[in-house]
């Protein structure tokens, strides 16, 4: 039948072993993890926690190796307790790394959506001034349109009284000085001709 003792040093071993693979996995996810940061600092936390545990294993089986009665068995459980801090140390290291990696990844994702937010913003007012531009070009060529319409209207009035004037020289001289919009103008000339040809 096993000692005590020796039962605590397998246990505590089952323990190192087991802690060690549980935090190789975790550095792992951290390598493998993409974002956002809090789910960065999740599995950090739980590092952490694994690397308390692991800790507080090696130092119950390095206890455990100092009161070994036999000195042979003594330095064969220290030397397994060197092992497990080399691995241990080892890990935090590979922790750091994968921790620096996977916040280099994060920061140039968070810049590579700001990029594309701000092309999202400068496209967007691109689009309003483009608008606001078609909308005020628009407007000018209207106003101009009609300012044009206006001018071809008075034109084709003084044209017309010209016409009348030169027809009917005589008979225009007790038309009215004011100018004559084009319905009136016509009916204006309709009575001249009608007076000079005796219709009425």
């Amino acid at each position: 039948m096993a000692a005590p003792q020796d039962v605590h040093v397998r246990i505590c071993n089952q323990e190192i072993v087991k802690f060690d693979l549980e935090v190789k996995a975790l550095i792992q996810d951290i390598r493998d993890c993409s974002g956002p940061l809090s789910a960065l600092t999740e599995l950090n936390t739980k590092v952490k926690e694994k690397f308390q545990q692991l800790r507080h294993r090696i130092q119950e089986l390095e206890q455990s190796a100092k009161e070994q009665d036999k000195e042979s068995e003594k330095q064969v459980l220290l030397q397994e307790v060197e092992n497990h801090k080399k691995q241990m140390l080892s890990n935090q290291t590979s922790w750091r790394k994968a921790n620096l990696t996977c916040k280099i990844a994060i920061d140039n994702l968070e810049k590579a959506e700001l990029l594309q937010g701000g092309d999202l913003l400068r496209q967007r007012k691109t689009t309003k001034e483009s608008l606001a531009q078609t909308s005020s070009s628009i407007t000018e060529s209207l106003m101009g349109i009609s300012r044009m319409m206006s001018q071809q209207v008075q034109q084709s009035e003084e044209a017309m009284q010209t016409l009348g004037r030169k027809a009917f020289p005589g008979a225009f001289s007790f038309l009215p000085s004011r100018a004559l919009t084009r319905p009136q103008l016509g009916k204006e000339i309709a009575n001249i001709f009608l007076l000079e040809n005796g219709f009425t």
